[in-house]
C-alpha cells in the first residue's frame, strides 16, 4: 500500500510563501464594500462583507458605528431594515437591526448577520415604521455601490 506524506517545505521563504498563497485563496471569496456617506446619518459609517460558502450561498456581515437611534430621525422612524438588490434585479428584505435589546452600545455601534441565496449587488438601510414592510421606504439611511462581479 502507497502511503502519501504530508510535503512540509525547510525553507522558512517557501514555507511564507505558500502561507500566503492559502491565505489569498481565502480572502479573494469574500468582498468588502463600504457604506456612503449619508446626508441621513451624516456620522454614521461601516461596511458590509459578503462571502461565499461550497453551498454558494451568500453570508452577509454588515457592521456600523454611529448610527442615531431610529426615533431620533426627522421624521422619527421605529426601526432601521436592512434591504439588497439582487443579480435577479429585485429587492428583497433582509430583516431589521435591533436597536432595543442592547444590540447598540453607548458607542451606536451595530451589526447584522444573515444567509441567503441571492448574489447581492448593493445593500442599502432604510427607516421603517412597520416591520413587516415589503417595500423600502423612499429614503435610504445608508447604501454602498454596486458590488463588481
Amino acid at each position: 500500500m502507497n502511503k502519501m506524506k504530508l510535503f512540509i517545505p525547510r525553507n522558512p521563504i517557501l514555507m511564507v510563501s505558500m502561507f500566503s498563497f492559502l491565505l489569498l485563496g481565502t480572502i479573494s471569496c469574500s468582498k468588502k464594500m463600504p457604506f456612503l456617506n449619508s446626508s441621513v446619518v451624516p456620522a454614521s459609517y461601516g461596511d458590509v462583507q459578503i462571502k461565499t460558502d461550497k453551498n454558494n450561498n451568500q453570508s452577509i456581515k454588515i457592521s456600523i458605528v454611529n448610527l442615531a437611534e431610529p426615533e431620533r430621525l426627522t421624521p422619527p422612524k421605529k426601526m432601521y431594515m436592512v434591504w439588497m438588490e439582487t443579480d435577479e434585479t429585485f429587492i428583497k428584505n433582509l430583516g431589521q437591526i435591533k436597536t432595543s435589546n442592547g444590540t447598540f452600545s453607548k458607542a451606536l455601534k451595530a451589526t447584522f448577520k444573515t444567509v441567503t441565496t441571492f448574489k447581492p449587488t448593493k445593500i442599502f438601510i432604510t427607516a421603517e415604521d412597520d416591520e413587516n414592510t415589503t417595500y423600502p421606504a423612499e429614503i435610504r439611511v445608508l447604501t454602498t455601490d454596486k458590488f463588481n462581479k
